[in-house]
């Protein structure tokens, strides 16, 4: 008896190129034409690449150690982007905030000016391309909204694609929320207890001028300086631990490095400070650090055992932010 022939409806349809595959909901059939769910053929690749992360989400823009302080250790910070392309006629500017109100991604002002936010919550393990879409999205905002968060491609464009990498990031510190507001007399009830509660939250923040990516802050307790270092983290470990070894780590009387944080990707040295010594008197203590951090950068010889020990207490009191 001659075997039945099965129907050939797979290959009577058409086969897509994986570039061109739409994204469709996960229990539809995937538009490839394979016959199964998106979620278990095509859409299985797109999610992989929407959550895998990426470490340093900010490496090549200019700036990158205070892309890391906003998005980490400062309250409140705006910064002027420049995009590589000319902005469209009707937005006057672009501005980086560490926060908006109601945790808004984004917002185009009444003015047509778009402010983006980048302590916010992300849908995929791109930090960078998750603000660029925003970003793209804000750009063509009705005036006087914000942008809400939505699901980003996993092909789109990353800030290093939109922004001009010759422009200066040069971050300004504020001691409140007031750069939310075009008008503080159009504020609306909801952004004004925004405000208010957020102004109450905010620790005192300064960025030293001296040095690249040093903040002081004051809290309660203590002072602090957090400082965002560019060094590959094992070279910048040991450099510490030979500091620490040597007694040469502190900022001066009083100060004490206590551990540091990991932030995407980069290695963010806290030291302790006393509760008399503000932002301008972390000035030249800081920079004399920075020459002493360059020569035991310098250094190749294996660690001695007084530095393996303070390698390892500096170790144990690391932090991983993200």
């Amino acid at each position: 008896m001659a075997k039945k022939r099965r129907p050939q409806t797979q290959a009577a349809r058409p086969q897509l190129d994986g570039r061109d595959i739409p994204v469709v909901g996960a229990r539809e059939p995937c538009p490839c034409g394979s016959s199964r769910r998106y979620k278990a053929c095509h859409g299985r690749a797109a999610a992989q690449a929407a959550t895998e992360l990426v470490r340093r989400p900010f490496e090549g823009l200019p700036g990158e150690c205070d892309w890391v302080a906003l998005r980490e250790l400062v309250p409140a910070a705006t910064v002027a982007l420049t995009l590589k392309d000319e902005l469209p006629a009707d937005v006057p500017s672009v501005t980086l905030a560490t926060v908006l109100p109601m945790a808004w991604p984004a917002l185009r002002r009444d003015s047509g000016a778009v402010l983006v936010g980048l302590q916010n919550d992300t849908s995929t393990g791109d930090l960078s391309r998750d603000l660029a879409d925003v970003l793209r999205r804000a750009l063509t905002a009705a005036p006087g909204s914000p942008v809400p968060a939505q699901r980003t491609s996993a092909d789109g464009s990353r800030l290093q694609d939109l922004l001009d990498l010759s422009a200066a990031f040069e971050p300004e510190v504020h001691s409140g929320f007031e750069f939310w507001l075009e008008d503080a007399g159009q504020a609306t009830a909801e952004v004004a207890a925004s405000l208010e509660r957020a102004n109450e939250a905010a620790v005192p923040t300064a960025r030293l001028r001296g040095v690249d990516a040093a903040y002081w802050c004051r809290t309660p307790e203590k002072n602090h300086l957090r400082w965002v270092m560019p060094h590959a983290e094992e070279s910048l470990i040991d450099a510490l631990a030979r500091l620490h070894a040597a007694g040469s780590s502190s900022l001066g009387d009083g100060t004490r490095l206590v551990g540091s944080f990991r932030a995407h990707g980069l290695t963010v040295p806290v030291w302790d400070l006393p509760g008399s010594m503000d932002a301008d008197a972390c000035e030249k203590p800081a920079a004399a650090f920075a020459e002493r951090l360059a020569e035991a950068l310098a250094v190749t010889a294996p660690l001695s055992a007084e530095e393996r020990k303070a390698r390892s207490g500096l170790t144990n009191r690391q932090i991983t932010l993200s």
